[in-house]
């Protein structure tokens, strides 16, 4: 029995020498970020599990923009997960990973994709249901800055497509379309998450 605990020591002794404590910081875009807590939670028990070493993922949030800026004037990112390739892309041309990233993975290095939708007031008293419905008169829109924010530009191009679609593709008509949209942004926050707080306290509708 003693000999079996004194084995028992040493086993443990060796596996703490050989285990490693990794950090990584993953820079990443505003809306990820309840996301990435418990994917990071998941996958440090998952690399614990098959290594025994303990991994501790730090998180960076922000328009992905903005984000894609920060990596190229040097933060030490690890990983990048941004919302936009047109932003990795960005930081490839500086060198600061390979040009070739779109290969690395597969289905072009894009693990998940999202849609877009449209949150209204409690009853949705502006009856809003459609793009068409966010340039009325008296309508007040929350949406990020497609200048600093990934998800913004995602935004910005489905109302562009929205309204090439319902005029015939006539690109004057759809930029009309937008600019009567912007009109009626009353903050264009840098981020989506700054467009969430500010909608608690404004607007008619966020998307």
């Amino acid at each position: 029995m003693k000999k079996w605990g004194v084995g028992f020591t040493l086993l443990l002794a060796s596996t703490s020498v050989l285990a490693k404590d990794i950090q990584l910081l993953n820079v990443s875009y505003d809306p990820t970020r309840e996301l990435y807590e418990q994917y990071n939670k998941a996958f440090s028990a998952h690399w614990k599990q098959e290594t025994g070493d303990n991994v501790i993922i730090r998180q960076s949030h922000g328009g992905s923009g903005k984000q894609a800026t920060s990596v190229i004037n040097g933060i030490d990112a690890d990983v990048v997960t941004l919302a936009l390739a047109w932003d990795v892309d960005a930081i490839a041309e500086r060198g600061r990973i390979d040009k070739a990233w779109i290969k690395r993975l597969p289905d072009n290095s894009a693990p998940y994709t999202s849609t877009i939708v449209f949150l209204v007031r409690k009853g949705n008293p502006k009856q809003i249901h459609d793009w068409n419905d966010l340039i009325k008169p008296g309508v007040s829109v929350i949406t990020p800055n497609p200048k600093s924010s990934g998800g913004a530009r995602w935004n910005y191009l489905a109302a562009w497509g929205y309204a090439l679609h319902h005029n015939n593709n006539d690109q004057v008509k759809a930029q009309d379309f937008v600019k009567a949209l912007y009109k009626n942004v009353e903050v264009l926050d840098s981020g989506a998450r700054g467009s969430t707080n500010t909608f608690v306290e404004r607007g008619s509708a966020m998307y």
